[in-house]
């Protein structure tokens, strides 16, 4: 398991993107839609989701195998996405959303 991504809720994706682009040296664009963004800043991945699409979260990158190993004893449901991966999320305590991804389109 390893370290994949930081999500934030945020009002305007594009406006985000602008702020990081223009406050933090070298952020490097990785995707740009209306519904979400992803930054490289600093060597750290930042997703910027919209609320109605996705919770604030931390995502660890799995294995195939190990991200089915994990949504069978925690009982989530693997979901796609349109850049097909795929995930589960999980409450941590705390009240803290945890998404588990795994890249299986990607090798």
């Amino acid at each position: 398991m390893q370290f994949d991504h930081l999500a934030l809720q945020v009002p305007d994706i594009g406006e985000a993107i602008e702020w990081y682009l223009a406050t933090i040296p070298g952020t490097e664009v990785l995707h740009r839609d209306p519904s979400w963004g992803l930054i490289n800043a600093g060597g750290a991945k930042i997703a910027f989701v919209l609320a109605e699409q996705h919770p604030n979260h931390i995502a660890w990158r799995v294995s195939e195998d190990a991200l089915e190993e994990i949504a069978t004893r925690e009982g989530a449901p693997i979901s796609p996405h349109r850049d097909g991966t795929q995930s589960i999320y999980l409450d941590s305590p705390g009240g803290h959303h945890i998404e588990v991804i795994s890249y299986p389109a990607h090798g």
